[in-house]
């Protein structure tokens, strides 16, 4: 089955409503190997975003872009 196409835009707006929120990500490395973290979605730029995990032993952010996210290689979701 075919899924729905969303465009970057659709992406970019899902990702600005989740701004300075909380938000579990899940990231497919390739080969079965996924990781899985929460943290803060700390910045929001034209090209890519930041998350900073609550990991304390992880130091510094992770940037995903929105073509990542499109593809399904990365998946965020805004935690209560």
């Amino acid at each position: 089955m075919i899924k729905p196409t969303k465009s970057i835009s659709e992406v970019k707006r899902m990702v600005k409503d989740c701004s300075s929120a909380r938000v579990a990500v899940r990231v497919n490395l390739g080969r079965n190997k996924i990781i899985s973290y929460s943290g803060v979605l700390s910045g929001i730029y034209p090209a890519l975003f930041t998350v900073k995990p609550d990991d304390k032993d992880f130091l510094g952010k992770t940037a995903y872009s929105y073509s990542d996210v499109l593809c399904g290689s990365v998946k965020i979701k805004k935690i209560q």
